[in-house]
């Protein structure tokens, strides 16, 4: 369960990205619906949706949605969640987000992140409006059914706040140091 609840406001911080930057929810670059998703190399779950992170990002884009990618996995326990290993991941997948090392593992912590992927889709004034899954079919996107990140976002968009809130992330737990 979150430590963050719904409508509390983000938790910021300053994280380094693979792309050279450090980055934090505050930077003006960053649209106004974040996107934050706990991830990492290894998992087969996060694996599986990579895809359509990037696709959403593409999508929502132009209607102010940054996506901001976290791993927070012990990475001298899983060398493949290295900063490195995220370096390559992020040239060889193409990402159109930040992926960020959070390698002492606080911000997880902060937000009580416990899955790779977890979500926290935050609206255009920092407040959580959805936390949880990604869609409902990690296995197959043709048969996925509700795509719970994409109808909140959708929700925001058009100026409500989601009908569904919250869902139970699945995935592999953040493998803690």
């Amino acid at each position: 369960m979150s430590n963050l609840k719904l409508n509390d406001p983000y938790v910021n911080f300053l994280l380094p990205s693979t792309n050279g930057n450090e980055v934090s929810l505050d930077m003006a670059e960053l649209g106004e619906y974040k996107l934050v998703i706990f991830s990492c190399n290894h998992c087969p779950y996060a694996q599986a949706w990579e895809d359509r992170i990037i696709k959403i990002q593409e999508k929502y884009k132009s209607n102010g949605l940054s996506v901001i990618m976290i791993s927070s996995n012990d990475a001298l326990k899983y060398p493949e969640d290295s900063f490195p290993k995220m370096k390559e991941r992020h040239e060889e997948k193409g990402f159109n987000f930040h992926y960020l090392f959070d390698e002492t593992q606080e911000v997880a912590k902060m937000y009580g992140a416990e899955r790779t992927p977890e979500v926290f889709l935050f609206n255009e004034i920092g407040l959580l409006k959805y936390q949880g899954t990604i869609d409902d079919n990690y296995e197959n996107e043709s048969e996925v059914k509700i795509k719970y990140v994409e109808e909140a976002i959708e929700s925001l968009i058009s100026g409500k706040d989601p009908e569904i809130t919250q869902t139970d992330a699945v995935g592999c737990t953040i493998k803690w140091i």
